[in-house]
């Protein structure tokens, strides 16, 4: 089972580690080794995870022996782009990624959001098509003086149906 809960301001330290373990033990084999560095190093060097907790809406998907440690983490910023989505190595292929997906996916269409929006890296691209986003179009950015092939992609948002049990008023 796979415990979640909505990120605090005081999980910062916690996120920046798990976005440096998920590119250091993930990345391996997509990116070239001065590629992992720049990335790795982002988290701690730029205020865009310090910004994306204080303003989005985020949520956790912690150990189960240890529910104070987060093993992954996704955010909204803002309400209709997906800003953030890192696991630890150790804790990936376990369903936390998409639990945190469709938890976000949930309170954006409860927040009146019609698509979601990210830019994809190789390493969530893939998870991303299988839970239902789409690729718009590929472009490169630069971290750290590092070029970086990344993908625009979207998931349109279709309102809940019905229950069976629900009545029209």
């Amino acid at each position: 089972m796979i415990s979640l809960r909505v990120l605090q301001p005081d999980d910062l330290d916690q996120l920046i580690g798990v976005y440096r373990d998920a590119v250091i033990s993930q990345a391996v084999g997509l990116y070239t080794p001065a590629q992992i560095a720049a990335w790795s190093q982002q988290a701690a060097q730029s205020n865009v995870l310090r910004d994306s907790l204080r303003y989005g809406h985020g949520v956790a998907s912690c150990a189960l022996d240890d529910p104070t440690r987060i093993e992954a983490f996704g955010i909204l910023d803002p309400g209709d782009r997906l800003a953030l989505l890192y696991c630890r190595g150790q804790a990936c292929r376990q369903g936390r990624a998409s639990a945190i997906l469709e938890r976000l996916t949930d309170h954006a269409r409860q927040q009146g959001v019609q698509q979601l929006r990210t830019e994809a890296s190789q390493l969530s691209r893939p998870l991303l098509l299988r839970r239902g986003w789409s690729v718009e179009a590929e472009e490169t950015v630069q971290l750290g003086n590092q070029g970086f092939l990344r993908w625009r992609m979207i998931r349109p948002l279709h309102p809940q149906p019905m229950s069976a049990g629900s009545s029209h008023g």
